[in-house]
């Protein structure tokens, strides 16, 4: 019966800020129209992603790590394991601006896909080539304009939890733009709403960034490479957090706070700094 309860809580208190959210961000899309990469926009649903999260009755979200200090400024590839349809709300409290790849049906549903359309996020008609080149394209674009992009490289959330095997979507488009690759690994957001399932459940969940990857000089026919290699990133990490392991030292929680320290150190850091930005396809959430 609890169940139940938090679950009807949760869907009223989403659709309540959905339909609040749509004549604002109407309102920001009209203000903000010399804003090529929509940052605007992306900020704002970020905001309604984190407002979500944090109203939701039974969940409890933070993140840990430390953002890359030119983020704000050079694009990266973000890529996380997926769980849930919470993840995008708990990847909403990263603090910088990205554009999301999401399969294209979500586009279509009312209010929320409107709100996806409008912030700039990308649909993708899974097993469609012409798709899944506008996809490709629409990345290229956003990432030339300096706004990060955002998948799920396994291409849909994990059955039983267990990280699942990665596409190589995520990894071609990092190498053909030649940006850093980001993980970010999720933990804990399975029992805000296991796959499958209609109901919501109270919940601990983390988000944890990991060092960028650069992919400066790489070619394409080294994708299986870097997607190996990010692969055994994120599976090594979860059974760090499986046996709770802190984050690396020097990494607190992560915030905008960090965001602007991580700037400072980077200024006086000598520019070989760890960023270094010179298929089948994953995509971005179920949900957003």
């Amino acid at each position: 019966m609890r169940r139940v309860a938090f679950g009807l809580l949760t869907y009223f208190e989403f659709f309540v800020l959905a339909l609040a959210f749509v004549p604002l961000m109407a309102l920001v899309a009209l203000l903000a129209k010399d804003d090529p990469g929509r940052r605007v926009r992306g900020r704002w649903m970020r905001r309604f992603g984190r407002l979500t999260g944090a109203c939701a009755p039974p969940w409890r979200f933070s993140v840990e790590g430390r953002a890359p200090a030119t983020i704000d400024r050079r694009p990266f590839v973000v890529v996380a394991n997926h769980l849930s349809t919470a993840d995008p709300f708990l990847l909403s409290k990263l603090p910088w601006d990205m554009r999301w790849v999401a399969k294209e049906e979500l586009f279509r549903q009312p209010v929320i896909g409107w709100l996806m359309r409008c912030g700039g996020d990308i649909p993708l008609r899974r097993g469609e080539r012409a798709s899944v080149e506008d996809m490709f394209r629409a990345c290229r674009e956003t990432l030339a304009a300096g706004v990060s992009v955002m998948l799920f490289p396994e291409g849909t959330r994990s059955p039983d939890g267990l990280l699942q095997s990665f596409k190589d979507g995520a990894f071609q488009i990092a190498i053909e733009a030649q940006v850093p690759v980001l993980p970010v690994v999720v933990q804990g957001t399975r029992e805000c709403r296991p796959k499958g399932s209609l109901w919501f459940g109270e919940a601990r969940a983390v988000a944890r960034v990991l060092e960028p990857i650069p992919t400066a000089g790489m070619t394409v026919d080294q994708v299986p490479k870097l997607r190996a290699l990010v692969h055994a990133r994120i599976a090594a990490e979860l059974r760090k957090m499986a046996e709770g392991a802190a984050p690396a030292a020097g990494s607190p929680p992560i915030g905008l706070g960090s965001l602007i320290s991580a700037r400072k150190s980077t200024r006086q850091r000598s520019a070989s700094a760890v960023v270094d930005p010179r298929a089948d396809v994953g995509e971005g959430p179920q949900s957003r």
